[in-house]
């Protein structure tokens, strides 16, 4: 599918497309506080129950801090305790097991809050600096502490000597390490009254770094981790204020992590479409680093071709910190290494670049079997279908 086309010597760019975006499910509002009641809609499905209490938002809006797709209820003067709520939790599992099933999973309360989620961080972190101030939470450093542990476990599991070049199976000893001690690590980051979340929180942890068997990495582990993120922010560990933390100091260290363990081990790309996809390893970050240069001054996606530029930026932008690390690990004219961002470097705003890699995040990643037959359903991420 071609989102993006490169002009050819003498041509005019071509105008981006103008299609509007189907809208998300809504998360949040800053007005409201949202009000699913997903205990009610996954009775008799769960295993593990808490009791979390319920709050009452601005104007006397109902809500849940468990409620669907939303982040947790900042505390303040609107917020008022209400009759607890209890959430049930589950251990999640694989539900897309043919390609048929790829219909379920587009009509998914699951899909329906993870896009949400997504373009809501999108939008909260427009034309923001990697660099700028922000909130920073217990919750966001705690997170930040969990990453630690896990580049810290790497530098304790350093690659066995092997014949093969790439693949190195130390990977399945330090992840053998994340398999046992996940939920522990969940546990240091969620309250002790949510702590049966903890099992079902872990599972997108564990799916969030690679897969052991084939030491491979790729979008399906990218988007994990964002559902990890998604869950943490659906019981109220996260809340409506922590979005820009969540992707500069959480989502950028977690960049980090993954980059060494795929250095470190020498990890496959999983599904990699060679010169033809975006990336090797990641897509999120393009998608959220070119909505952080939406209306920058003098940045234009031309600029990001150009060596000196990112050199001088990438510190503050994600999407050139992308670049700097593709230019480290690959060899060649950028061109032909990296064909699919080469042509996105002639669209003419930021704003455009952004439509259409969110446009082709949906077509060649979360509409494609290979990648989401294996993602996990729980209760907060449900395979059932969107209720109105």
């Amino acid at each position: 599918m071609r989102l993006f086309c490169h002009p050819g010597a003498g041509e005019k760019r071509p105008p981006a497309p103008r299609a509007a975006l189907p809208r998300p499910a809504v998360l949040w509002a800053p007005e409201t506080v949202p009000h699913t009641n997903m205990a009610a809609r996954e009775a008799g499905r769960r295993r593990r129950c808490v009791t979390a209490p319920r709050v009452t938002g601005p104007g006397g809006v109902p809500g849940s801090k468990m409620a669907a797709g939303g982040f947790g209820v900042s505390g303040g003067t609107t917020e008022e305790v209400a009759p607890p709520l209890q959430q049930c939790f589950m251990i999640p599992k694989k539900e897309i097991n043919m390609v048929s099933d790829m219909a379920k999973w587009k009509r998914s309360q699951a899909y329906a809050d993870y896009m949400g989620f997504i373009l809501t961080l999108n939008e909260g972190v427009k034309g923001k600096k990697l660099t700028c101030e922000y909130k920073v939470s217990e919750p966001i450093e705690k997170l930040v502490a969990l990453l630690n542990t896990l580049d810290r476990w790497i530098d304790e599991t350093p690659p066995v000597d092997q014949p093969s070049r790439f693949g190195n199976k130390a990977f399945r000893t330090w992840y053998a390490k994340l398999d046992q001690e996940a939920e522990k690590l969940v546990a240091t980051v969620i309250p002790k009254h949510l702590a049966a979340a903890a099992p079902e929180v872990a599972v997108y942890l564990k799916e969030s770094v690679g897969n052991s068997t084939r030491i491979d990495y790729g979008t399906g582990h990218e988007a994990a981790f964002a559902a990890f993120l998604c869950c943490l922010c659906k019981i109220g560990v996260l809340r409506v204020d922590d979005q820009m933390a969540i992707v500069f100091k959480v989502f950028n260290r977690y960049l980090e992590v993954m980059r060494k363990l795929q250095k470190t081990y020498r990890m496959e790309p999983a599904g990699s479409q060679g010169v033809w996809g975006l990336d090797d390893f990641q897509f999120l970050p393009f998608i959220w680093g070119s909505s952080q240069l939406i209306d920058h001054p003098s940045l234009e996606p031309r600029h990001f071709v150009d060596e000196k530029v990112v050199n001088e930026n990438h510190k503050d932008f994600m999407f050139l910190e992308c670049i700097l690390f593709i230019t480290e690990m690959k060899t060649g004219p950028f061109a032909e290494h990296s064909n699919q961002l080469w042509n996105i470097s002639a669209v003419p705003s930021w704003s455009k670049v952004n439509q259409g890699l969110i446009r082709m995040y949906k077509a060649e990643c979360l509409e494609k079997f290979p990648v989401i037959q294996h993602f996990k359903f729980g209760s907060l991420l449900p395979i059932q279908p969107v209720t109105s």
